[in-house]
């Protein structure tokens, strides 16, 4: 499941897509758009600067933009920038696998077939869809395809 952490990521990121080219972002002017704890909303965009997918400029006229155009910006990476495996048990997972302690075979454990089914299917939406799909989507755009405008 997503955690506030990831939803306000993904959240605080379409705000950022949607400035214009050279313009930033103060992190209190996000979190108040958002409804979103200006305190919390601070490590998750150190989290996501750190994954690269952000810059900051301080000082006067700082804030926060995009370190890479919208197109480029998968939502798999921004969730697991923040929230670590998209896997729904540690078993099932292809960076953080962990075999359960009570499972006696891995390769005919129903349970982990069926959450590794669960994972690719998660995967496959999140790894097609760019952080310029959604801001299309919160204007209304649901059926173009991304290059048709400038994100």
């Amino acid at each position: 499941m997503l955690t506030n952490k990831g939803k306000y990521g993904i959240k605080a990121i379409i705000h950022l897509a949607k400035l214009e080219a050279g313009e930033t972002a103060q992190v209190a002017h996000i979190a108040q758009t958002n409804n979103i704890s200006k305190k919390f909303l601070d490590a998750i965009l150190l989290d996501l600067r750190n994954a690269g997918m952000l810059r900051s400029k301080k000082g006067p006229g700082g804030g926060y933009a995009l370190a890479k155009p919208a197109r480029a910006i998968k939502v798999g990476a921004v969730i697991r920038a923040l929230e670590g495996p998209i896997a729904p048990i540690a078993c099932a997972s292809r960076s953080a696998f962990r075999a359960c302690e009570d499972c006696g075979d891995i390769e005919t454990c129903a349970v982990r077939s069926v959450m590794s089914e669960v994972r690719d299917a998660m995967a496959s939406v999140i790894d097609n869809t760019t952080i310029a799909d959604l801001v299309l989507r919160s204007r209304g755009h649901h059926g173009e395809p991304a290059g048709q405008l400038a994100l």
